[in-house]
């Protein structure tokens, strides 16, 4: 899942890394997932097409380390009762691409086509979209600055999105 501590990983380690990010999702390892995230990391999904900044313009989800942590908190949560029986994802992706690669400054962006299905009881949503990940290395171990999920139909009305993309 995450590279081996060493100076520069190879493309293989970038798109395995966002492959094992996408699975520990599917098996409802959010703590785990949390942990990929830098302490300023941030989950992003804009609301709107094309969308520069996250400040200036409402988001479907902006959130930073903190409330990363108090959603996972709440999706394992007994009292949480939105949440029973518990939600399940299953992410199908494309095959990413390193669109920057920066060995200097450690910094690394990719982008990911895909297909999200989140489902409860008798209830399925299918949602579209690219997924771009800003990666950094941190004491040589590829963390997650930046996810950026824009939706293919972003402006559309929707109900609650109970995971992560």
């Amino acid at each position: 899942m995450q590279a081996e501590a060493r100076d520069v990983p190879s493309d293989q380690d970038l798109l395995a890394f966002v492959a094992a990010e996408a699975r520990l999702l599917d098996e409802l390892r959010f703590e785990d997932w949390l942990a990929l995230f830098t302490e300023d990391g941030r989950y992003w999904m804009p609301l709107e097409w094309g969308q520069t900044d996250p400040r200036l313009h409402a988001s479907l989800m902006d959130e930073d380390r903190l409330l990363l942590q108090i959603r996972v908190e709440r999706l394992k949560g007994n009292r949480t009762f939105s949440q029973k029986p518990k939600s399940r994802c299953h992410h199908l992706l494309q095959a990413s691409t390193v669109d920057v690669r920066d060995d200097a400054n450690g910094l690394y962006q990719l982008y990911t086509p895909f297909h999200y299905v989140e489902t409860r009881l008798d209830e399925q949503s299918l949602y579209a979209g690219w997924a771009r990940h800003t990666l950094v290395l941190v004491e040589g171990v590829l963390k997650i600055r930046l996810k950026r999920v824009d939706l293919v139909n972003c402006d559309a009305a929707f109900g609650n999105i109970q995971l992560f993309m």
